[in-house]
C-alpha cells in the first residue's frame, strides 16, 4: 500500500513540476509533501522535492530538501542512490535539463 502511494506521488508531483498545460507547482509541493508523511525515507520523493525548489527557484528550499534526505539516509545507515547524487550535483551546479527530467 505504501509503495502504491509514493508511485502516485510521484507521477502526481512530476506531472504537475514539468512545463505545460498541468503546471502546478503548489499541486506538485502538496503531493510530495503528502508522500513524505507517508513515507520519510522515499528518496524518489526527496528527488521531486528538488526538482520543484529548483523549477520555483528557490535555492534555500532545495537545499533543505538536500539536507533532509542526507540526514534521513544518515539515520537509516545507507548511501544516497546514484541518481540522487547526480540530480544533486546537477542542479546545484545549474543543469538546466535537471528540472525537466521526469524520472
Amino acid at each position: 500500500m505504501i509503495t502504491r502511494i509514493i508511485d502516485v506521488t510521484h507521477t502526481v508531483a512530476t506531472y504537475r513540476i514539468l512545463a505545460g498545460p498541468h503546471h502546478d507547482l503548489n499541486a506538485a509541493r502538496r503531493a510530495v509533501s503528502t508522500g513524505l508523511d507517508v513515507d520519510d525515507s522515499a528518496e524518489l520523493l526527496y528527488r521531486d522535492w528538488m526538482r520543484l525548489e529548483a523549477a520555483r527557484g528557490n535555492r534555500s528550499g532545495l537545499h533543505t530538501a538536500i539536507t533532509r534526505v542526507q540526514q534521513v539516509n544518515r539515520a537509516l545507515d545507507c548511501s544516497l542512490e546514484m541518481e540522487t547524487t547526480q540530480l544533486i550535483n546537477e542542479l546545484l551546479n545549474g543543469s538546466s535539463g535537471a528540472v525537466r527530467t521526469a524520472l
